[in-house]
């Protein structure tokens, strides 16, 4: 009996969770590293630059979720079809790079808007707004993974 249905499985849940929480990783050091030349700039605003280089860390806890969504249906197994083994891998895929940009084009977006306060500029806001833009495809692909786990 061969197990690539469990082995397809597994690769889809890894990338999911490492793509993402790259993404993730890259995305949060551009704004601590944007963080820390504003601090030197405008040390009273750390907490808003703290809350804007924090909001690329949310792809990798969608990465993780779907993770957690997918093995709470107990579907991975010796006897799974090769179906949900795509489905599943498809689902990793699609999280994970969707993840992966996403959070670094967040990481972008605000490191920029943190530049910009450092530098005396009044765009929290607007930055927060803007930030939510690559965001939302984020949770579009969480939102994609959760559908296709309920057809497993």
């Amino acid at each position: 009996m061969t197990n690539m249905p469990v082995i397809l499985a597994y690769t889809g849940l890894a990338f999911m969770l490492i793509l993402s929480g790259i993404g993730s990783a890259i995305g949060v050091s551009m704004g601590g590293n944007a963080s820390i030349g504003a601090l030197k700039k405008d040390s009273e605003k750390f907490g808003n630059y703290m809350l804007l280089a924090a909001l690329p860390g949310t792809q990798g806890l969608y990465g993780f979720a779907g993770f957690f969504v997918i093995m709470g249906k107990g579907v991975i197994g010796m006897d799974m079809s090769m179906a949900s083994a795509v489905s599943i891998l498809a689902a990793g895929l699609a999280l994970g790079f969707v993840g992966l940009f996403s959070a670094i084009n967040q990481g972008s977006v605000t490191s920029n808007g943190i530049a910009a306060i450092g530098g005396g500029n009044d765009v929290f806001g607007s930055t927060m707004i803007l930030a939510v833009f690559p965001e939302l495809y984020a949770i579009i692909a969480f939102a994609a993974t959760f559908l296709i786990s309920a057809q497993l």
